[in-house]
């Protein structure tokens, strides 16, 4: 027992991370099925409308031992972030992940209503501002961590915020085995979340090519790329990721220069990368940019959730 899991009522100190374009009400039922907790992000449902049905959905699903929640992107870049608080404070669940901004305003409504509240962080300094702002654990993303990392070590970054910070610290990337949950808990971690080993689970909402990506490429397969949302992001390095390579055009880097500009290339190349991956995971195309971290290493075949879980608790 862990404090993560006696603030979330589960049985394993494991949350299935919210995955862009892969989680779905599927995997967080067999998530919750088998003992831990499943979060989505409230922007794999296009409208509000979308997302009620899916809280209603997991709320009708709901097994002792296990937890849902919902993951915000929490700054000015999602428009629809004010309604999808709204509608999941209205409908309910476990809990919330906050991600890329200030948690404060999530804070405030989730706990007015019962939900805790977890928040992404990279370095010690914004962990301490959630703790501040009244934050129920930190969520430290290191850098073996799938998608948007951080830039430290899973032990330097577990180890600083568990010496500075009162709140349970629950650490994200570079977990594919039961070894490595073992690994983070012992410097200090009070639960794992895990993303990229349930891309290839039978329940994902993506195609069959890029589960088998995730089977037939290992850890020294994955490079970080700035051709999706301006920001580093870790990718497969398929052969059409080196086609196009993983740095800015030099029009891009010109106009990043220049700081009215730049809000705005920020925007248009963060929606020309994240078209480009819907379309790589949602459907057959040469133009592969999948996203995952290094964890799929232990990723051996497309299984059911139960099994993946099953695989990183015994």
């Amino acid at each position: 027992m862990t404090k993560l899991t006696q603030l979330l009522n589960i049985k394993y100190p494991i949350i299935q991370a919210p995955m862009f374009l892969v989680s779905n009400t599927a995997m967080v039922i067999e998530a919750m099925k088998g003992g831990i907790a499943g979060c989505i992000p409230a922007l794999n449902y296009r409208t509000l409308d979308e997302l009620r049905a899916a809280i209603k959905e997991l709320k009708a699903a709901k097994v002792e031992g296990g937890s849902f929640g919902f993951n915000l992107i929490v700054n000015k870049s999602n428009i629809k972030y004010k309604g999808q608080l709204e509608v999941i404070c209205e409908e309910g669940c476990d809990f919330i992940i906050t991600s890329l901004g200030s948690p404060e305003e999530t804070i405030k409504q989730a706990h007015a209503v019962g939900i805790k509240v977890f928040c992404d962080v990279v370095d010690l300094k914004f962990a301490q501002k959630v703790e501040g702002l009244g934050g129920d654990a930190i969520i430290a993303v290191n850098n073996e961590a799938g998608g948007h990392r951080g830039n430290m070590t899973p032990e330097a970054l577990i180890k600083e915020l568990v010496a500075h910070c009162n709140i349970p610290v629950i650490s994200a990337g570079g977990v594919g085995r039961k070894t490595d949950i073992d690994k983070m808990l012992s410097y200090g971690a009070e639960g794992v979340s895990v993303g990229s080993p349930f891309i290839a689970s039978v329940e994902a909402n993506v195609t069959k090519e890029y589960k088998q990506a995730c089977v037939d490429y290992g850890a020294n397969d994955i490079i970080m790329t700035e051709r999706i949302s301006g920001t580093p992001c870790t990718v497969i390095n398929t052969p059409y990721v080196q086609k196009i390579g993983t740095k800015q055009t030099w029009i891009e880097t010109v106009l990043n220069k220049n700081k009215k500009l730049k809000k705005w290339v920020k925007m248009i190349r963060f929606s020309i990368g994240m078209n480009a991956t819907k379309k790589a995971a949602t459907k057959a195309t040469y133009k592969t940019v999948w996203v995952a971290g290094p964890s799929i290493e232990y990723t051996n075949a497309i299984l059911p959730t139960k099994e993946i879980i099953d695989k990183l608790v015994n």
